[in-house]
């Protein structure tokens, strides 16, 4: 019988989807998620390492205006520092 419930990766207990140059951190079922937008990157051997993220906090709620669901903004030099930052957003 196959799994009806796909699993997501999971960082600090949270799912953590990438699409592209995108991730979607925190649970669709909840009132915000955060999106990190890697605006920058830098080759350090054959690994792409972030050195510019950008971060949204944004309501899920699709009834509020596109630009009006961005609740908090911030940018970090890399994606571990911007995923704490998210972490702490949605845990506060």
């Amino acid at each position: 019988m196959p799994n009806t419930q796909e699993k997501f990766f999971e960082y600090r207990g949270l799912p953590l989807v990438r699409k592209g140059n995108e991730l979607y951190y925190g649970s669709m079922g909840d009132k915000e998620v955060v999106m990190l937008q890697i605006a920058r990157q830098e080759k350090d051997g054959e690994l792409d390492i972030a050195t510019k993220v950008r971060i949204y906090r944004m309501l899920i709620d699709e009834t509020v205006p596109v630009m009006e669901r961005i609740t908090k903004t911030a940018e970090k030099s890399s994606l571990f520092e911007a995923l704490d930052l998210a972490h702490d957003w949605l845990k506060a």
